[in-house]
């Protein structure tokens, strides 16, 4: 995420005049910026007390574009009286010049003029910026209308083009797992004395946020209402940019034709077969810790037109640069219609689309938060042909952050599948190299056909809590979302 950029601008004064007969001048600083050719004041710092030579401690909070030039006026008093009227005040001289000048210097040392543009004395002053310190907040709306904090990012210290680390919210805690309630984001300019400084605002919902993907961003404004109200060119006070489970179906000749009854791949007249079925279970109880529910679906196995080539990973909506498909239900359609177009064929090559989502998790090792974690679930008919290469692709698997649930349907031998589970020795690479942790368990379905859906889901998730957990302690990273954030 961006932000388009508040700067901080910070004041010393050197060699000012002096205006007092008995002590030194009381100088304070006014800010102004021009608007529509008249000077408009922005703010001042405070008194600094007989010294010619002040450093100020207040600080100017200037919104910065870079597309606009920003005239400033500098202004120093000698503080008189008691009075928020400047003409009660001594003048001491002033400084014009742009903010683009101030950003592009970083340190601006130039004199002080008097009214009529001669010198004032020597004195001096010297503006240097600093930038930002944002942060945003992401709250939720009650049922009662009341507004809730779910989530405070970090704060980005001294930028000007912040960028927050990914963080993982559940979407209970988001949005009730509401996909389409209000989420309002706010972002902050943090300061130590807690006065944080309101920068902006939006609205949007999940469902809106879940379109940036595929290095599609998604840019909301950030407007803050008081601004809008109080200005006419008023645009926002920047732009946040949004930026953005596996699931892989063997096609393989061993599933039977699938226009035929005996085909493990055969739709029955309820609309349903093993596959669907071991799909709409596992998935409905995953697909509620993926904040976006867009699941890429992979198949592998099958001759794919025009050229009916052999393919071990292909996207079963036909779609390479898109494979997402839209919750659990848009995996079974996709896996529905795409059946009549392809020809199952073979061999039962495991260790393509275990690399290929080895390659995402491999990215993910750069995170500093346990943010990132990948499920591969595989439903196959249990006859592999890579045997070694999966073996190998999964010991190389297990230093990443992911698992792998394997579902076999079908009446096959599933020894093949039980020696990748690991659980009763552990799993070796054909180089000799052990798997660091198991992180894969299969199931038969054959053991759950009469029994309930949930049982089925029950036991091919049992292990994953662990296999995250472990992965995430081994490596001591705490979850984005925790309170010390």
């Amino acid at each position: 995420m961006h932000c388009v950029t508040r700067v901080e601008l910070s004041v010393c004064c050197g060699n000012l005049l002096d205006r007092d007969v008995t002590s030194k001048s009381d100088p304070f600083c006014v800010l102004f910026n021009e608007v529509d050719s008249s000077w408009v004041e922005i703010g001042r710092t405070e008194t600094a007390v007989n010294n010619l030579n002040p450093v100020f401690g207040v600080k100017f909070k200037v919104d910065y574009h870079f597309e606009e030039v920003q005239k400033l006026k500098f202004a120093l008093f000698d503080e008189d009286k008691c009075s928020s009227q400047l003409y009660e005040h001594d003048f001491l001289g002033e400084y014009i010049c742009t903010l683009g000048v101030i950003v592009s210097n970083k340190k601006l040392h130039r004199p002080l003029t008097l009214a009529n543009s001669k010198p004032a004395g020597k004195g001096t002053i010297t503006d240097f910026f600093g930038k930002s310190d944002p942060y945003l907040e992401f709250h939720k709306q009650g049922d009662d209308g009341k507004w809730m904090l779910v989530h405070r990012t970090e704060v980005i210290k001294n930028t000007l083009d912040p960028v927050w680390k990914p963080f993982t919210v559940p979407l209970i805690s988001l949005c009730n797992g509401d996909v389409d309630r209000s989420i309002k984001v706010l972002c902050y300019d943090y300061d130590n004395d807690g006065g944080h400084d309101f920068i902006g605002e939006f609205q949007t919902t999940v469902n809106k946020m879940s379109e940036a993907q595929n290095s599609l961003e998604i840019e909301f404004e950030c407007i803050n209402p008081k601004k809008q109200k109080k200005k006419k060119s008023y645009k926002n006070s920047g732009i946040i940019i949004l930026k953005s489970c596996k699931v892989g179906i063997d096609f393989t000749a061993s599933n039977g034709n699938p226009r035929e009854a005996s085909s493990l791949h055969f739709i029955n007249p309820l609309g349903s077969n093993e596959y669907l079925s071991a799909i709409l279970a596992v998935g409905q109880i995953i697909q509620d810790y993926d904040t976006d529910k867009m699941f890429p679906a992979l198949g592998f196995g099958a001759q794919l037109p025009p050229d009916w080539k052999v393919s071990h990973e292909f996207a079963i909506n036909f779609d390479p640069t898109n494979p997402f498909c839209q919750g659990v239900e848009g995996i079974a359609q996709a896996y529905s219609v795409c059946l009549p177009h392809i020809r199952f064929y073979g061999p039962t090559n495991f260790s393509p689309i275990i690399t290929h989502v080895a390659r995402f998790a491999t990215q993910a090792l750069q995170q500093e938060t346990a943010a990132q974690y990948f499920t591969l679930l595989i439903i196959t008919d249990g006859v592999i042909s890579d045997m070694d290469e999966t073996r190998h692709a999964i010991v190389q698997a297990a230093k990443l952050p992911m698992s792998i649930i394997i579902i076999g349907v079908g009446n096959a031998d599933f020894a093949a599948m039980e020696f990748l589970d690991g659980d009763s020795s552990v799993l070796r690479s054909y180089t000799g190299e052990e798997a660091v942790r198991d992180i894969v368990q299969f199931v038969p379905f054959r053991d759950f056909r009469n029994a309930p859906k949930e049982t089925l889901a029950k036991s091919v998730l049992a292990e994953l809590p662990q296999q995250v957990t472990q992965y995430f302690k081994q490596r001591n990273l705490s979850p984005s979302n925790t309170a010390s954030e």
